[in-house]
């Protein structure tokens, strides 16, 4: 077999087929699964089988390269080399993905290969698009929400741990009304477009609410601006100033206090004026965490972390390039398709799209942005974020344009 391959879609469009076709099927056929039973649905759904009727991708990511490989530009070389090691020993496979995705630094021709185009999918959907699950599936489940051609799709967004969301009754009444609708024929009213859950802190939901769409349509856009002394401020005005910090052991910190209760739920982007020192492949690993009496609160993260933030993204600086026809409003997507070096003391600008988020932020509480050449969790088995691990960046160092 190949892993995320046409060949594969084929395979299991001839087994829905042959599924459809047994004397005591009903013709109707459903696809549900977690991680690779998720996203493996994606290219056979874009095929539009004649008896698949409805599919359930429970956390699954939909673009290799931005999701879960090289995800802003950035080799990930923890869980991802893991999981190629285990299926090279367990699975017979024409295809070598872990020396490929080696000779495929750029997201090229290969890797749209093994990229579905959701668009086609005209099947009915339901996907988990959690926000507990970001260095794996959470970016490319909200994809998959968004960029459907479905007119019957609807996400079920949760920031709980992975697996016991799965199993739990509420998940599980969900899917079943969901299949009883469209495989089961029976009179069972439709899901709402987006089942949105509002925490602020791990082990709290503060809110569960249904929506119509994703970002959501009343969002108040806010900008905040960086300041030298490590504050954000929402007056553009401000004095800037400039901070530098050393690439391998620093980073860059800006906080913000909420005056009142606020609710965040959407994608934030980070927009920064840089120059760097040091080296022409620099990367930057950025972190929105929420602090209440100056201690870190902790959220659900993928592998079972338990200490994740609230929001996260990275970037190699050498493909800051925009991809205009893939980005989103408030969602810039980059094309990896080109290598810009950077010149020491050149100023660039550089874009880094975050991971999408429901938090309540009370009175007080405030939000802090963190800015770093490494990935900012410790790899420990026994307090980090293991397995994940992002290749760092080179010796150098950065300095932030505030303002």
């Amino acid at each position: 077999g190949d892993l995320l391959s046409d060949e594969e879609a084929d395979d299991i469009a001839e087994v829905i087929s042959w599924a459809a076709d047994q004397s005591w099927s009903s013709g109707r056929v459903g696809m549900l699964g977690v991680s690779y039973l998720a996203l493996s649905q994606y290219k056979v759904a874009a095929l539009n089988p004649p008896a698949l009727k409805a599919i359930c991708p429970w956390e699954g990511f939909t673009d290799a390269y931005r999701d879960f490989f090289t995800p802003g530009g950035i080799v990930e070389d923890g869980f991802a080399r893991v999981w190629l090691f285990l299926t090279k020993r367990v699975a017979r496979l024409n295809t070598d993905f872990a020396a490929e995705r080696r000779k495929h630094p750029l997201r090229d021709a290969w890797w749209e290969a093994v990229t579905p185009d959701v668009s086609k999918i005209q099947v009915p959907m339901l996907v988990c698009t959690s926000f507990s699950d970001n260095n794996l599936h959470s970016v490319g489940s909200m994809r998959a929400y968004q960029e459907a051609g479905a007119t019957e799709r609807h996400a079920y967004i949760h920031r709980g741990p992975k697996w016991s969301t799965f199993y739990g009754e509420e998940a599980r009444q969900a899917q079943l009304a969901f299949f009883d609708r469209h495989l089961g024929g029976r009179d069972v009213a439709a899901l709402p477009p987006v089942r949105l859950e509002i925490r602020d802190r791990a082990d709290h939901v503060v809110e569960v609410r249904d929506e119509q769409e994703w970002p959501l349509a009343r969002s108040s856009w806010q900008q905040l601006y960086l300041r030298a002394d490590g504050t954000l401020t929402d007056r553009p005005d401000d004095p800037g100033g400039t901070v530098t910090f050393d690439l391998q052991d620093q980073a860059a910190a800006f906080e913000y206090q909420f005056e009142e209760d606020t609710e965040l739920s959407g994608p934030m982007t980070l927009r920064l004026q840089v120059t760097v020192t040091g080296t022409d492949d620099p990367r930057l690993f950025v972190g929105v965490e929420k602090r209440s009496h100056g201690v870190p609160v902790p959220f659900n993260g993928s592998y079972g972390y338990g200490r994740d933030r609230v929001a996260q993204g990275r970037l190699r600086l050498a493909l800051r390039e925009i991809d205009p026809e893939r980005s989103r409003p408030h969602q810039p997507e980059h094309s990896f398709r080109t290598v810009s070096p950077v010149h020491d003391n050149e100023q660039i600008e550089v874009v880094i799209p975050l991971s999408s988020s429901a938090t309540l932020f009370h009175a007080g509480e405030t939000l802090r942005i963190i800015v770093a050449g490494r990935y900012l969790e410790p790899r420990n088995p026994l307090f980090g974020h293991f397995p994940t691990r992002y290749q760092p960046s080179a010796p150098g160092k950065v300095t932030i344009c505030c303002g």
